[in-house]
């Protein structure tokens, strides 16, 4: 049974500190492929502030094209909203149920894991590997028989800072891929 990541996120827009974790995730761990799953809404998260779901979704694939392992999914952009992780995991586990589904999070949101929807299920049901994040340790949870810490290389990059880089007429460049600093300046995204 193949064993997929599902990597969670606004991706907006996608930086090389999510293609990081990614990539360490599909390569060093026990996962076969990581799909990145772009969230069309965050529960947690103001609605205004995120860019066009379709334009998150086209930066992550101009970000992973060529790359076997890694993929993009829209799952949610069909579901109700906001969409909650644990609804998310039963559709996927219905229409893929040859495939095993693994959460991949950073430590920062494992140390407020218990306010998810239905955490205890997800945690019953799921495993989930965790990536470290600067002044965070993943807290009470990180000892749980489901949860795995990894030790992918630690990120400080975050997308607010490359939109405010955007905003403020600063090079991107090296932060994100070329095609996709190309696909912001065309539809002149975060300006």
């Amino acid at each position: 049974m193949a064993k997929i990541g599902l990597f969670f996120g606004s991706f907006n827009p996608i930086h090389v500190g999510h293609l990081i974790i990614a990539n360490y995730m599909a390569n060093y761990t026990a996962l076969d492929e990581v799909w990145f799953v772009v969230s069309p809404q965050n529960p947690l998260k103001k609605k205004e502030s995120l860019g066009n779901m379709y334009d998150r979704l086209e930066m992550v694939n101009l970000a992973i094209e060529d790359t076997e392992n890694l993929k993009t999914s829209s799952i949610e952009f069909s579901l109700p909203q906001p969409s909650y992780t644990i609804d998310t995991l039963t559709h996927l586990a219905e229409k893929y149920p040859t495939k095993e589904f693994v959460l991949i999070m950073g430590e920062d949101i494992l140390e407020t894991f218990n306010k998810w929807k239905n955490y205890e299920i997800i945690l019953r049901d799921y495993h989930i590997y965790v990536y470290p994040r600067p002044g965070f340790n993943g807290g009470t949870m990180r000892e749980h028989a489901s949860i795995t810490m990894t030790e992918t290389p630690m990120m400080e990059l975050s997308s607010t800072f490359l939109r405010k880089a955007i905003k403020e007429g600063r090079s991107i460049k090296f932060y994100t891929p070329d095609k996709v600093i190309d696909f912001i300046e065309k539809k002149g995204l975060y300006a």
